[in-house]
């Protein structure tokens, strides 16, 4: 499960050759313990399944908004097992 990008507290991961729709998993906390997970797509950022913060969903839909085309090729490669590569974090100003 690679890691795309990590910030805030939130990670974000993608699998290998996962289903469909396109979409990204998030957790925070401990990576073998997390305190929540859940799935976010990549066409708008909004739950798919689990639980997450709002604060952590606001966060993560803003950063798939920006990173929307990069995210997509990104679950290409992956669909195909190839490494999707690191997505710059969201940095608020």
């Amino acid at each position: 499960m690679p890691e795309l990008a990590r910030f805030y507290g939130i990670v974000i991961t993608m699998y290998f050759r996962d289903h469909s729709p396109p979409h990204i998993h998030i957790y925070g906390g401990n990576r073998r313990r997390p305190e929540w997970a859940a799935q976010v797509t990549l066409r708008d950022g909004t739950l798919l399944d689990g639980d997450a913060p709002d604060v952590a969903l606001r966060l993560v839909g803003d950063w798939v908004a920006l990173h929307r085309d990069e995210l997509l090729e990104a679950w290409r490669r992956a669909r195909t097992g190839q490494e999707p590569g690191r997505i710059a974090p969201l940095r608020l100003r």
